[in-house]
Protein backbone atom coordinates (compact mmCIF):
# COMPACT_ATOMS: atom_id res chain seq x y z
CA UNK A 1 0.00 0.00 0.00
CA UNK A 2 2.66 2.26 0.84
CA UNK A 3 5.31 1.28 -1.44
CA UNK A 4 4.20 3.21 -4.54
CA UNK A 5 3.48 6.55 -2.70
CA UNK A 6 7.14 6.65 -1.00
CA UNK A 7 8.81 5.03 -3.98
CA UNK A 8 9.43 1.60 -2.47
CA UNK A 9 10.82 -1.43 -4.97
CA UNK A 10 9.93 -3.68 -1.81
CA UNK A 11 8.76 -3.79 1.68
CA UNK A 12 12.35 -2.54 4.15
CA UNK A 13 10.90 -3.64 7.29
CA UNK A 14 9.74 -7.24 7.24
CA UNK A 15 10.13 -9.26 10.82
CA UNK A 16 10.97 -12.14 8.37
CA UNK A 17 14.92 -12.64 9.17
CA UNK A 18 15.75 -11.88 5.56
CA UNK A 19 19.11 -11.92 4.48
CA UNK A 20 19.05 -9.30 1.44
CA UNK A 21 18.78 -7.03 4.53
CA UNK A 22 21.42 -8.53 6.71
CA UNK A 23 23.03 -5.29 8.82
CA UNK A 24 25.81 -6.21 10.68
CA UNK A 25 26.30 -4.58 13.77
CA UNK A 26 29.67 -4.89 15.23
CA UNK A 27 28.45 -7.40 17.81
CA UNK A 28 26.81 -9.28 14.55
CA UNK A 29 29.71 -8.95 12.83
CA UNK A 30 31.92 -10.66 16.19
CA UNK A 31 28.81 -13.64 16.43
CA UNK A 32 28.50 -14.48 12.14
CA UNK A 33 32.68 -14.79 12.18
CA UNK A 34 31.85 -17.52 15.46
CA UNK A 35 29.76 -19.39 13.21
CA UNK A 36 31.85 -19.29 10.35
CA UNK A 37 34.54 -20.40 12.13
CA UNK A 38 32.92 -22.79 14.32
CA UNK A 39 31.98 -24.86 11.72
CA UNK A 40 34.69 -24.62 8.76
CA UNK A 41 36.88 -25.34 11.48
CA UNK A 42 35.39 -28.00 12.89
CA UNK A 43 35.63 -26.90 16.07
CA UNK A 44 32.94 -28.91 17.46
CA UNK A 45 30.50 -26.41 20.17
CA UNK A 46 29.29 -23.29 18.88
CA UNK A 47 27.12 -21.03 21.36
CA UNK A 48 25.67 -17.30 20.58
CA UNK A 49 23.25 -15.85 22.64
CA UNK A 50 21.16 -12.16 22.61
CA UNK A 51 17.87 -11.30 23.40
CA UNK A 52 15.04 -11.64 21.46
CA UNK A 53 14.60 -9.88 17.86
CA UNK A 54 18.25 -8.76 17.94
CA UNK A 55 19.08 -10.99 14.48
CA UNK A 56 20.25 -14.53 15.64
CA UNK A 57 18.85 -16.14 13.39
CA UNK A 58 19.45 -13.78 10.80
CA UNK A 59 22.90 -14.06 10.37
CA UNK A 60 22.69 -17.87 10.81
CA UNK A 61 20.95 -17.79 7.93
CA UNK A 62 22.61 -15.76 5.55
CA UNK A 63 25.46 -17.85 6.25
CA UNK A 64 23.63 -21.18 5.63
CA UNK A 65 22.21 -19.71 1.88
CA UNK A 66 25.88 -18.74 1.02
CA UNK A 67 27.31 -22.23 1.73
CA UNK A 68 27.87 -24.75 -0.96
CA UNK A 69 25.16 -28.11 0.41
CA UNK A 70 28.21 -30.39 -1.31
CA UNK A 71 30.65 -29.08 1.22
CA UNK A 72 27.78 -28.87 4.12
CA UNK A 73 25.22 -30.88 5.37
CA UNK A 74 22.98 -28.71 8.09
CA UNK A 75 20.29 -30.15 10.38
CA UNK A 76 18.37 -27.17 12.02
CA UNK A 77 15.99 -27.97 15.10
CA UNK A 78 13.61 -25.27 15.75
CA UNK A 79 12.02 -27.17 18.22
CA UNK A 80 14.54 -27.33 20.84
CA UNK A 81 12.08 -29.35 23.71
CA UNK A 82 13.19 -32.87 22.52
CA UNK A 83 14.13 -35.74 24.10
CA UNK A 84 17.61 -37.33 23.39
CA UNK A 85 15.95 -39.82 21.62
CA UNK A 86 13.94 -37.53 19.38
CA UNK A 87 17.53 -35.99 18.46
CA UNK A 88 18.25 -39.03 16.83
CA UNK A 89 15.52 -39.85 15.36
CA UNK A 90 15.66 -36.63 13.29
CA UNK A 91 19.26 -36.74 12.17
CA UNK A 92 18.70 -40.42 10.99
CA UNK A 93 15.50 -38.71 9.11
CA UNK A 94 18.27 -36.36 7.27
CA UNK A 95 20.46 -39.32 6.35
CA UNK A 96 17.72 -41.28 4.70
CA UNK A 97 17.93 -44.14 7.33
CA UNK A 98 15.78 -46.02 9.82
CA UNK A 99 15.71 -46.21 13.40
CA UNK A 100 16.00 -49.72 14.49
CA UNK A 101 16.97 -50.01 17.90
CA UNK A 102 15.71 -48.74 21.19
CA UNK A 103 19.47 -49.39 22.68
CA UNK A 104 20.58 -45.58 22.62
CA UNK A 105 24.78 -46.96 22.30
CA UNK A 106 23.98 -48.76 19.53
CA UNK A 107 22.08 -46.04 18.09
CA UNK A 108 25.11 -43.19 18.78
CA UNK A 109 27.38 -45.72 17.01
CA UNK A 110 25.68 -46.38 14.03
CA UNK A 111 25.82 -42.57 13.37
CA UNK A 112 29.48 -42.17 14.30
CA UNK A 113 29.31 -44.54 10.96
CA UNK A 114 27.51 -42.15 8.76
CA UNK A 115 29.63 -39.20 9.99
CA UNK A 116 32.54 -40.76 9.26
CA UNK A 117 31.11 -41.47 5.31
CA UNK A 118 30.15 -38.05 4.93
CA UNK A 119 34.22 -36.96 6.50
CA UNK A 120 35.36 -39.33 3.87
CA UNK A 121 33.54 -37.49 1.11
CA UNK A 122 34.30 -34.33 2.13
CA UNK A 123 31.68 -32.65 3.42
CA UNK A 124 30.55 -31.59 6.99
CA UNK A 125 27.96 -31.89 9.45
CA UNK A 126 26.25 -29.11 11.26
CA UNK A 127 23.76 -29.81 13.80
CA UNK A 128 21.70 -26.10 14.60
CA UNK A 129 19.67 -25.74 17.40
CA UNK A 130 17.58 -22.83 17.72
CA UNK A 131 15.56 -21.73 21.02
CA UNK A 132 18.19 -24.05 23.03
CA UNK A 133 16.81 -22.56 25.94
CA UNK A 134 14.13 -24.57 25.78
CA UNK A 135 15.93 -27.84 25.17
CA UNK A 136 15.84 -30.24 28.48
CA UNK A 137 18.51 -30.90 30.90
CA UNK A 138 19.05 -34.48 29.73
CA UNK A 139 18.84 -33.73 26.09
CA UNK A 140 22.21 -31.47 26.54
CA UNK A 141 24.11 -33.64 28.89
CA UNK A 142 23.69 -36.51 26.06
CA UNK A 143 25.07 -33.69 23.87
CA UNK A 144 28.58 -34.82 25.16
CA UNK A 145 27.94 -38.26 23.08
CA UNK A 146 27.45 -36.74 19.46
CA UNK A 147 30.62 -34.23 20.37
CA UNK A 148 32.66 -37.17 21.30
CA UNK A 149 32.16 -38.73 17.45
CA UNK A 150 35.34 -37.69 16.08
CA UNK A 151 38.64 -38.69 13.80
CA UNK A 152 41.90 -38.32 15.67
CA UNK A 153 42.30 -34.93 14.72
CA UNK A 154 38.92 -33.47 13.81
CA UNK A 155 35.54 -33.26 14.74
CA UNK A 156 32.90 -35.08 12.57
CA UNK A 157 29.64 -33.34 13.94
CA UNK A 158 29.57 -29.40 14.23
CA UNK A 159 26.87 -28.26 17.49
CA UNK A 160 25.47 -24.53 16.89
CA UNK A 161 23.39 -23.52 19.82
CA UNK A 162 21.50 -20.31 19.67
CA UNK A 163 19.39 -18.85 22.96
CA UNK A 164 18.64 -16.09 24.81
CA UNK A 165 20.55 -15.10 27.24
CA UNK A 166 18.73 -17.42 29.90
CA UNK A 167 20.65 -20.06 27.75
CA UNK A 168 24.02 -18.76 29.42
CA UNK A 169 22.19 -19.39 33.39
CA UNK A 170 21.42 -23.18 31.88
CA UNK A 171 24.99 -24.22 30.98
CA UNK A 172 26.20 -22.71 34.71
CA UNK A 173 24.36 -25.43 36.49
CA UNK A 174 26.37 -28.04 38.18
CA UNK A 175 24.71 -31.35 35.60
CA UNK A 176 25.96 -29.34 32.44
CA UNK A 177 29.78 -28.36 33.55
CA UNK A 178 31.56 -30.94 31.31
CA UNK A 179 29.52 -29.51 28.39
CA UNK A 180 30.41 -25.92 29.35
CA UNK A 181 34.36 -27.38 29.20
CA UNK A 182 33.68 -28.26 25.71
CA UNK A 183 32.25 -24.89 24.78
CA UNK A 184 34.85 -23.56 22.47
CA UNK A 185 33.05 -20.34 20.89
CA UNK A 186 30.81 -18.42 22.84
CA UNK A 187 30.15 -14.81 21.73
CA UNK A 188 26.78 -12.69 22.76
CA UNK A 189 24.64 -10.12 20.52
CA UNK A 190 24.20 -6.67 21.96
CA UNK A 191 21.19 -4.55 20.95
CA UNK A 192 21.99 -1.72 18.44
CA UNK A 193 23.07 1.47 20.01
CA UNK A 194 21.49 5.00 18.43
CA UNK A 195 23.55 5.17 15.76
CA UNK A 196 23.65 1.93 15.12
CA UNK A 197 19.63 2.61 14.74
CA UNK A 198 20.28 4.79 12.54
CA UNK A 199 22.13 3.17 10.28
CA UNK A 200 20.09 0.20 10.74
CA UNK A 201 16.97 2.31 9.27
CA UNK A 202 18.84 3.64 6.54
CA UNK A 203 20.30 0.78 5.30
CA UNK A 204 17.35 -0.90 4.45
CA UNK A 205 15.72 1.79 3.05
CA UNK A 206 18.45 2.43 0.58
CA UNK A 207 18.23 -1.26 -0.41
CA UNK A 208 14.70 -0.57 -1.60
CA UNK A 209 14.74 3.25 -2.71
CA UNK A 210 13.95 4.43 -6.25
CA UNK A 211 14.94 8.21 -5.13
CA UNK A 212 16.86 10.09 -2.90
CA UNK A 213 14.29 11.96 -0.97
CA UNK A 214 14.27 10.80 2.74
CA UNK A 215 11.30 8.61 4.09
CA UNK A 216 11.67 9.82 7.83
CA UNK A 217 11.63 13.25 8.93
CA UNK A 218 14.78 13.48 11.25
CA UNK A 219 13.01 14.13 14.61
CA UNK A 220 10.68 11.03 13.50
CA UNK A 221 13.69 8.65 13.27
CA UNK A 222 15.10 9.62 16.39
CA UNK A 223 11.77 9.00 18.18
CA UNK A 224 11.46 5.60 16.43
CA UNK A 225 15.11 4.75 17.62
CA UNK A 226 14.54 5.73 21.35
CA UNK A 227 11.34 3.63 21.00
CA UNK A 228 12.96 0.28 19.84
CA UNK A 229 15.50 0.39 22.52
CA UNK A 230 18.18 -0.85 19.96
CA UNK A 231 15.88 -4.18 18.87
CA UNK A 232 15.92 -4.46 15.44
CA UNK A 233 12.46 -6.45 15.10
CA UNK A 234 10.54 -3.95 17.53
CA UNK A 235 12.15 -1.17 14.70
CA UNK A 236 11.01 -3.49 11.70
CA UNK A 237 7.77 -2.70 13.37
CA UNK A 238 7.35 0.56 14.23
CA UNK A 239 8.89 1.37 10.49
CA UNK A 240 6.68 -0.43 9.06
CA UNK A 241 3.28 1.30 10.95
CA UNK A 242 4.47 4.28 10.46
CA UNK A 243 4.85 4.03 6.87
CA UNK A 244 0.99 2.88 6.71
CA UNK A 245 0.03 5.91 9.07
CA UNK A 246 2.20 8.23 6.79
CA UNK A 247 -0.12 7.02 3.50
CA UNK A 248 -2.81 7.68 5.88
CA UNK A 249 -1.80 11.41 6.26
CA UNK A 250 -0.59 12.09 2.99
CA UNK A 251 2.76 12.97 4.65
CA UNK A 252 6.24 13.02 2.66
CA UNK A 253 8.55 12.30 5.12
CA UNK A 254 6.52 10.76 7.85
CA UNK A 255 6.06 12.89 10.67
CA UNK A 256 7.22 13.17 14.56
CA UNK A 257 3.49 13.43 15.24
CA UNK A 258 2.51 9.94 13.11
CA UNK A 259 5.11 8.25 14.66
CA UNK A 260 4.27 9.17 18.11
CA UNK A 261 0.90 7.58 17.77
CA UNK A 262 2.30 4.83 16.49
CA UNK A 263 4.43 3.99 19.39
CA UNK A 264 1.98 5.09 21.72
CA UNK A 265 -0.67 2.36 19.83
CA UNK A 266 1.73 -0.42 19.91
CA UNK A 267 4.01 0.06 22.70
CA UNK A 268 1.12 1.50 24.99
CA UNK A 269 2.60 4.37 25.86
CA UNK A 270 0.38 6.85 25.87
CA UNK A 271 -0.96 8.05 29.07
CA UNK A 272 -4.15 6.91 29.97
CA UNK A 273 -6.88 8.61 32.24
CA UNK A 274 -8.64 5.31 34.19
CA UNK A 275 -6.68 6.33 37.34
CA UNK A 276 -4.03 7.56 39.17
CA UNK A 277 -1.22 6.12 40.38
CA UNK A 278 -1.64 5.56 44.25
CA UNK A 279 0.82 7.57 44.92
CA UNK A 280 -0.58 10.21 43.70
CA UNK A 281 -3.50 9.89 45.94
CA UNK A 282 -1.24 11.41 48.79
CA UNK A 283 -0.18 14.16 47.26
CA UNK A 284 -4.27 15.27 46.26
CA UNK A 285 -5.23 14.59 50.31
CA UNK A 286 -2.18 17.10 51.01
CA UNK A 287 -3.43 19.52 48.72
CA UNK A 288 -7.17 19.41 50.02
CA UNK A 289 -5.28 19.91 53.67
CA UNK A 290 -3.35 22.59 52.75
CA UNK A 291 -6.40 24.31 51.18
CA UNK A 292 -8.81 23.80 54.48
CA UNK A 293 -5.50 24.81 56.84
CA UNK A 294 -4.89 28.31 54.45
CA UNK A 295 -8.74 28.60 54.36
CA UNK A 296 -8.96 28.30 58.23
CA UNK A 297 -6.49 30.78 58.68
CA UNK A 298 -7.68 33.22 56.33
CA UNK A 299 -10.08 36.25 57.30
CA UNK A 300 -12.36 34.36 56.14
CA UNK A 301 -12.10 31.67 58.12
CA UNK A 302 -14.60 33.03 60.89
CA UNK A 303 -17.09 32.88 58.72
CA UNK A 304 -16.80 29.20 58.10
CA UNK A 305 -18.90 27.15 60.36
CA UNK A 306 -16.35 25.06 61.95
CA UNK A 307 -18.06 21.85 63.80
CA UNK A 308 -16.47 20.17 67.03
CA UNK A 309 -13.85 17.42 65.94
CA UNK A 310 -12.67 14.25 68.47
CA UNK A 311 -9.22 16.07 69.81
CA UNK A 312 -7.56 12.51 69.50
CA UNK A 313 -8.58 12.69 65.76
CA UNK A 314 -7.06 16.14 65.25
CA UNK A 315 -3.78 15.98 67.12
CA UNK A 316 -3.40 12.80 64.92
CA UNK A 317 -3.95 14.55 61.65
CA UNK A 318 -1.60 17.41 62.56
CA UNK A 319 1.12 15.04 63.55
CA UNK A 320 1.07 12.99 60.20
CA UNK A 321 0.81 15.88 58.15
CA UNK A 322 2.55 18.29 60.06
CA UNK A 323 5.40 17.81 58.40
CA UNK A 324 4.59 18.15 54.98
CA UNK A 325 3.07 21.89 55.70
CA UNK A 326 5.43 24.78 54.85
CA UNK A 327 6.89 26.64 57.94
CA UNK A 328 4.43 29.78 57.37
CA UNK A 329 1.66 27.80 58.19
CA UNK A 330 3.32 25.79 61.19
CA UNK A 331 4.01 29.35 62.87
CA UNK A 332 0.38 30.05 62.43
CA UNK A 333 -1.07 27.09 64.33
CA UNK A 334 -2.21 28.14 67.51
CA UNK A 335 -1.61 25.14 70.25
CA UNK A 336 -4.80 25.77 71.92
CA UNK A 337 -7.61 23.88 70.02
CA UNK A 338 -8.33 26.28 66.93
CA UNK A 339 -11.32 23.67 65.58
CA UNK A 340 -12.92 23.00 68.51
CA UNK A 341 -15.56 25.30 70.04
CA UNK A 342 -14.62 26.14 73.71
CA UNK A 343 -15.26 24.52 76.20
CA UNK A 344 -18.36 25.69 78.63
CA UNK A 345 -17.30 26.95 82.62
CA UNK A 346 -17.74 23.63 84.22
CA UNK A 347 -20.59 23.47 85.86
CA UNK A 348 -20.59 24.08 90.00
CA UNK A 349 -22.17 21.11 92.29
CA UNK A 350 -25.38 21.92 93.16
CA UNK A 351 -26.04 24.27 96.38
CA UNK A 352 -27.30 22.47 99.08
CA UNK A 353 -30.58 23.53 100.67
CA UNK A 354 -31.01 25.84 102.86
CA UNK A 355 -30.58 24.36 106.29
CA UNK A 356 -33.11 25.07 109.09
CA UNK A 357 -32.13 27.75 111.79
CA UNK A 358 -30.02 26.10 113.95
CA UNK A 359 -31.76 25.87 117.59
CA UNK A 360 -29.63 28.10 120.23
CA UNK A 361 -26.03 26.81 120.97
CA UNK A 362 -25.85 25.77 124.58
CA UNK A 363 -23.63 27.70 126.85
CA UNK A 364 -20.47 27.54 127.34
CA UNK A 365 -19.93 27.37 123.74
CA UNK A 366 -20.09 30.59 122.13
CA UNK A 367 -17.77 29.88 119.08
CA UNK A 368 -19.62 30.41 115.54
CA UNK A 369 -19.73 26.98 113.77
CA UNK A 370 -17.38 27.85 111.09
CA UNK A 371 -14.91 29.69 110.94
CA UNK A 372 -12.93 31.09 107.65
CA UNK A 373 -9.72 29.87 106.51
CA UNK A 374 -8.62 33.09 104.45
CA UNK A 375 -8.79 35.99 106.43
CA UNK A 376 -9.39 35.98 110.64
CA UNK A 377 -12.45 37.89 111.23
CA UNK A 378 -12.43 40.87 113.86
CA UNK A 379 -13.75 39.83 117.20
CA UNK A 380 -16.50 41.97 117.53
CA UNK A 381 -17.99 40.80 113.90
CA UNK A 382 -21.44 39.84 113.46
CA UNK A 383 -21.42 36.27 114.17
CA UNK A 384 -24.93 35.76 112.43
CA UNK A 385 -24.05 33.75 110.20
CA UNK A 386 -23.63 34.32 105.99
CA UNK A 387 -26.11 33.47 103.57
CA UNK A 388 -23.97 33.51 100.78
CA UNK A 389 -22.72 30.44 99.22
CA UNK A 390 -18.89 30.00 100.29
CA UNK A 391 -16.43 28.60 97.52
CA UNK A 392 -15.00 26.69 100.53
CA UNK A 393 -16.11 23.56 100.65
CA UNK A 394 -16.29 23.07 104.58
CA UNK A 395 -18.43 25.60 105.00
CA UNK A 396 -20.96 24.74 102.43
CA UNK A 397 -20.90 21.78 104.88
CA UNK A 398 -19.37 19.37 102.87
CA UNK A 399 -16.28 17.28 103.70
CA UNK A 400 -13.64 17.66 100.46
CA UNK A 401 -13.64 13.70 99.99
CA UNK A 402 -17.64 14.33 99.15
CA UNK A 403 -17.15 16.77 95.64
CA UNK A 404 -16.87 14.52 92.82
CA UNK A 405 -13.80 14.88 90.45
CA UNK A 406 -14.14 17.37 88.02
CA UNK A 407 -16.07 15.22 84.60
CA UNK A 408 -14.21 15.97 81.28
CA UNK A 409 -16.80 17.29 78.95
CA UNK A 410 -17.64 14.09 77.23
CA UNK A 411 -20.19 16.04 74.18
CA UNK A 412 -17.51 17.61 72.61
CA UNK A 413 -14.77 15.33 72.92
CA UNK A 414 -16.78 12.26 71.58
CA UNK A 415 -16.17 9.98 74.11
CA UNK A 416 -16.75 7.71 75.63
CA UNK A 417 -16.22 6.01 72.35
CA UNK A 418 -17.18 2.24 70.90
CA UNK A 419 -14.43 0.70 68.32
CA UNK A 420 -14.02 -2.23 66.54
CA UNK A 421 -9.94 -4.02 66.47
CA UNK A 422 -8.27 -3.20 62.92
CA UNK A 423 -5.75 -5.73 61.34
CA UNK A 424 -2.92 -5.04 62.94
CA UNK A 425 -3.78 -3.37 66.17
CA UNK A 426 -3.10 -4.15 69.33
CA UNK A 427 -3.94 -1.95 72.63
CA UNK A 428 -1.06 0.50 72.43
CA UNK A 429 -1.46 1.03 68.67
CA UNK A 430 -5.22 2.27 69.95
CA UNK A 431 -4.21 4.27 73.13
CA UNK A 432 -1.94 6.15 70.87
CA UNK A 433 -4.33 7.04 68.04
CA UNK A 434 -7.05 7.83 70.28
CA UNK A 435 -5.77 9.40 73.36
CA UNK A 436 -2.49 10.15 72.19
CA UNK A 437 -0.18 8.34 75.02
CA UNK A 438 -0.18 4.90 76.28
CA UNK A 439 0.33 3.62 80.46
CA UNK A 440 -0.61 1.43 82.29
CA UNK A 441 -2.90 3.93 84.47
CA UNK A 442 -4.78 4.44 80.54
CA UNK A 443 -4.82 0.41 80.10
CA UNK A 444 -6.59 -0.04 83.42
CA UNK A 445 -8.88 2.67 82.65
CA UNK A 446 -9.89 1.02 79.67
CA UNK A 447 -9.93 -2.69 81.17
CA UNK A 448 -12.43 -1.38 83.72
CA UNK A 449 -14.47 -0.11 80.71
CA UNK A 450 -14.49 -3.44 79.17
CA UNK A 451 -14.68 -5.78 81.68
CA UNK A 452 -16.05 -8.97 79.46
CA UNK A 453 -12.17 -8.71 78.05
CA UNK A 454 -9.56 -11.29 79.92
CA UNK A 455 -6.51 -9.20 78.55
CA UNK A 456 -6.47 -6.15 76.57
CA UNK A 457 -2.94 -7.56 75.18
CA UNK A 458 -4.87 -10.44 73.44
CA UNK A 459 -7.59 -8.61 72.08
CA UNK A 460 -8.16 -10.06 68.33
CA UNK A 461 -9.34 -8.27 65.37
CA UNK A 462 -13.30 -7.45 65.07
CA UNK A 463 -12.91 -7.16 69.08
CA UNK A 464 -15.36 -4.03 70.48
CA UNK A 465 -13.73 -2.24 72.69
CA UNK A 466 -15.25 0.77 75.05
CA UNK A 467 -12.87 3.57 75.53
CA UNK A 468 -13.73 6.13 78.07
CA UNK A 469 -12.98 9.88 78.68
CA UNK A 470 -9.88 10.53 80.15
CA UNK A 471 -10.58 11.86 83.75
CA UNK A 472 -8.50 15.12 85.02
CA UNK A 473 -5.64 12.94 86.61
CA UNK A 474 -4.57 11.24 83.31
CA UNK A 475 -4.69 14.38 80.65
CA UNK A 476 -1.50 15.38 81.81
CA UNK A 477 0.09 12.51 79.60
CA UNK A 478 -1.76 13.50 76.53
CA UNK A 479 0.91 14.30 74.08
CA UNK A 480 3.73 12.82 75.52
Amino acid sequence: MYLEFYGLRKAPFQITPDPDFLFLSPSHKVALGAIIYGIEERQGFVVITGEVGLGKTTILRSYLERVDPHQLRTICIFNANVSFEGLLKTLYAEFDLEYHTDDLFENVKQLHSILIQEYEQGRNVALIIDEAQNMPIETLSHLLMLSNLETSTEKLLQIVLIGQPEFENTLNRQELRQLKQRLVIHEKIDALTSQESLAYIHHRLDKVKTHTEPIFHHKAEALLIKASKGTPRVLNTLCTNALIAGVGYQEKPVSTRTVKQVTDNLLGTRRTSTGLHPWRYLFVALGILLLLCILWLSPIGKYITRPPMIPAARDMLLTRFKGFMPSWIQAKLPKSDPMVSPAPEPIAPPAPEPMAEPPEPIPPEPEPPVVSTSTQKPEDADPQPSTEQSDDPSRNGLQPEDIPEEPVDTEDNGFPLTISVSPGEDISDIALEIYGFANDELFDLIKQSNPNVEDLKSIKVGDKLLLPALPKALEKYRGT
